[in-house]
């Protein structure tokens, strides 16, 4: 796998832990409105610099004293085959995980879970879960069975997990959030995630402009009873 960044302390990213955050490049999905395109398009993630193993755990032995936690995200951590190799080294450390996936290799999620290697996942699904609708979004070929496999997974695991949908005009009607909200129900924790247009990945979707807080503050409250919690981010 290729470490491509680390946020040395997030006070936000993994609820009631004080954590850091590790980026691996490389992502199978290539959603038009993504915030990060250096870990997502081959040319961009070779342009950048790459942080090696032992530099990342040597710095995770460094901070244990002071962190609680590891949030692991992309770009699509479940593309990497060594990923549970990769996480049981920083559990062996005695650091809580986070887990941040697009639900697309269940069989990778189903692995961690067996082995009791992640302790908080937050699974980003992209739109409804009807295949023209994904597809358009992703901009790639999806089982969608795969998808709901892994909302299944996540929802019966035992462990600690959201669900979180980046609104985006355009992409994403009213009607949309509230489907699929029913879609995924019932679900512990939901989050409306506002789209803001600065970087992305196809640069026409920096002109877009994002929802306001009223109209998704009106989804919210038409959807927040399928949900323990269901709050708006962004």
């Amino acid at each position: 796998m290729k470490i491509s960044g680390l946020q040395k302390l997030t006070l936000i990213d993994y609820p009631d832990k004080l954590a850091c955050t590790v980026f691996l490049a490389g992502c199978n999905f290539r959603c038009g409105f993504c915030y990060s395109p250096e870990l997502v398009l081959p040319d961009k993630i070779n342009d950048q610099p790459i942080l090696s193993e032992k530099e990342f755990f040597d710095f995770l032995k460094e901070r244990k004293e002071l962190l609680d936690g590891l949030v692991i995200c992309g770009g699509e951590p479940t593309i990497n085959k060594d990923l549970p190799e990769f996480i049981s080294k920083a559990k062996k450390l005695g650091y809580f995980v986070k887990l941040d996936t697009n639900g697309s290799h269940p069989e990778m999620l189903e692995k961690l879970i067996k082995e009791k290697l992640v302790d908080y996942f937050a699974m980003d699904v992209k739109n409804l879960l009807k295949k023209e609708n994904y597809q358009k979004t992703v901009k790639v070929k999806v089982n969608l069975n795969q998808i709901k496999k892994s909302i299944s997974l996540i929802k019966n695991s035992g462990i600690d997990y959201e669900f979180r949908t980046t609104i985006v005009p355009g992409v994403h009607t009213k009607q949309d959030i509230i489907q699929l909200a029913q879609e995924i129900s019932p679900a512990d924790k939901f989050f409306l995630q506002n789209f803001v247009p600065e970087k992305t990945l196809e640069p026409e979707f920096e002109k877009v402009k994002p929802y306001y807080l009223d109209e998704l503050i009106e989804i919210r409250e038409k959807i927040a009873c399928f949900f323990k919690t269901c709050q708006i981010r962004g």
